[in-house]
């Protein structure tokens, strides 16, 4: 009952905090820092108690639902689940600790809908029946449009409307994807289920399954997002409060990620294969189109959302390029892009809430204001390039050494991503705090919280790129299964021979 506790606990911190907060406005954040730590707490101990297994899942628990419809309530734990966790309690808890003075009106009803996003966020990574990955999928959209809609900047109503129809549009794509297998699954098999133990190898031609495969892509790829299913992010990033951008480039981004890797390559084996030419080249128009666009901006925070799109085009290039190395890249650059780009976001708050401006041009000379926001800036900069010694460098290698193995041109490609990683994030430092003093700005340095908060994520950042080799040893067996199983099930599924003509090679992994 652990994976349902974890949930439990924060809707219940939801809904207290939303109550409470009528009463006094402090409460609300006593209380969602209180159900985040004891989240992260039980997740802890269960990773310091437990010992290694064989089994496929750490923890695995169904219960019906609603049996008639083959709906389940399944959660189940696996590495991979288990580092994203750990990732979403941690910056859980920053979220709260930085909005802490930021947020000032309907403080109830923000802590409400900041641990209801969490706990969507945390549904997602622990679903294994579609229906319920989907409620939780759902789950997290409508909170999200209320924390930019009601707490966002100047036109916070235009970027919350438009990141609900990109994402409403996709997930319905979606929704008609799982149906579609659902129906496909049951004709084939005389079982209706949502399972996604049982949908593993479903019987079907190749053509339904690339086409249901691409409903599921395009939720993934939107939340993800790719170019050119973009558009929704740096307005929704530049408009939401500091917390809202932090949930949102830190962990609601992570969720595409993690459903390629969790459905679209083991679900849809031959089809992935077949789209993964064009998804490797979607990956590198995003790595090398994010990165123009993030030097083109002179707003600090759409410069830091194009930062992502960059970013998570490396993650797109190594789910598609089917090996282990660039897996474990994968899980990696996830991390490390949370947060570090959460840090960033973080830092551009903390500098609007100071000089209430976020134009590039018109800073400049403010680390002689604030030397320590300028070191924090100066770290988290290096990171957003690949600095080695930190989480991004490590993430970006494997990916591109995984890319190389698997196609050249792609992988030389994307690593142009670095050098324009490298313009940008420099111009970043020079523009903000080096340079001329554009204005002679009255403004104080990090306070002891600002301060806390930015240590804990240097100190994260800095152990991922020293010793990242226990979030690999925790994910491996995780990416392994995925990829032998997609192994299985291509050579193993008659729907997919019934196409294959003699001596045709249906699947090429590197194990």
């Amino acid at each position: 009952m652990i994976l349902i506790y974890l949930i439990v606990i924060l809707l219940a911190g939801a809904f207290l905090a939303w109550i409470t907060g009528k009463r006094n406005p402090v409460l609300p954040r006593i209380i969602s820092l209180v159900a985040l730590s004891i989240d992260l707490i039980i997740i802890i101990l269960y990773v310091l108690q437990s010992t290694p297994s064989d089994k496929d899942w750490l923890i695995d628990i169904k219960l019906d639902w609603i049996p008639q419809f083959g709906i389940s309530l399944h959660l189940a734990l696996d590495g991979l689940s288990l580092v994203m966790l750990i990732l979403t309690f941690f910056l859980g808890i920053i979220s709260v600790i930085i909005s802490w003075k930021e947020i000032g009106s309907k403080v109830g009803f923000f802590h409400f809908n900041l641990l209801l996003i969490l706990a969507g966020i945390i549904g997602v990574f622990l679903s294994l029946d579609l229906f319920l990955f989907y409620f939780f999928w759902e789950l997290m959209l409508v909170p999200m449009y209320f924390l930019i809609g009601i707490w966002g900047h100047e036109k916070r109503t235009a970027a919350s409307n438009k990141f609900f129809l990109y994402t409403q549009a996709s997930g319905l794509l979606m929704f008609i994807a799982i149906i579609t297998l659902y129906f496909v699954h049951g004709r084939s098999t005389g079982l209706y289920t949502f399972d996604y133990l049982q949908l593993l190898g479903t019987e079907m031609p190749s053509s339904t399954a690339f086409l249901i495969m691409l409903g599921f892509l395009a939720a993934f790829l939107v939340k993800l997002p790719v170019v050119p299913l973009h558009n929704w992010l740096p307005d929704a990033h530049t408009e939401a409060p500091t917390a809202g951008s932090l949930i949102l480039a830190a962990l609601l981004l992570k969720t595409g990620a993690y459903g390629l890797l969790r459905f679209i390559v083991p679900l849809f084996p031959s089809a992935s294969l077949s789209f993964a030419p064009f998804g490797m080249l979607l990956g590198v128009i995003g790595i090398l189109y994010g990165a123009k666009l993030a030097f083109a901006q002179t707003d600090l925070k759409r410069l830091v959302a194009y930062t992502s799109v960059s970013h998570m085009g490396f993650v797109i290039l190594g789910v598609f390029s089917f090996n282990e190395i660039a897996y474990q890249g994968v899980v990696i650059q996830m991390i490390a892009h949370g947060i570090s780009t959460g840090a960033l976001f973080i830092l551009v708050g903390q500098l609007y809430e100071r000089i209430h401006t976020r134009d590039i041009n018109k800073m400049g000379g403010l680390w002689e204001k604030a030397p320590v926001m300028g070191a924090i800036g100066l770290v988290f900069s290096m990171a957003s390039l690949g600095l080695p010694g930190l989480g991004n460098f490590i993430g970006e290698l494997l990916i591109l050494i995984g890319a190389f193995k698997a196609n050249i041109l792609m992988s030389c490609l994307a690593s142009l991503g670095l050098i324009a990683a490298t313009i940008y994030s420099l111009r970043i430092v020079q523009k903000v705090f080096l340079g001329n003093k554009n204005t002679d700005w009255k403004m104080n340095d990090l306070t002891l919280r600002e301060k806390a908060v930015s240590a804990l994520l240097v100190i994260s950042i800095l152990w991922l790129g020293l010793f990242p080799q226990p979030v690999l040893n925790t994910a491996k067996p995780a990416l392994l299964k995925t990829l032998i199983k997609q192994k299985e099930i291509t050579y193993q599924n008659p729907a997919g021979a019934k196409n294959k003509t003699p001596g045709e090679k249906v699947l090429t992994v590197d194990l």
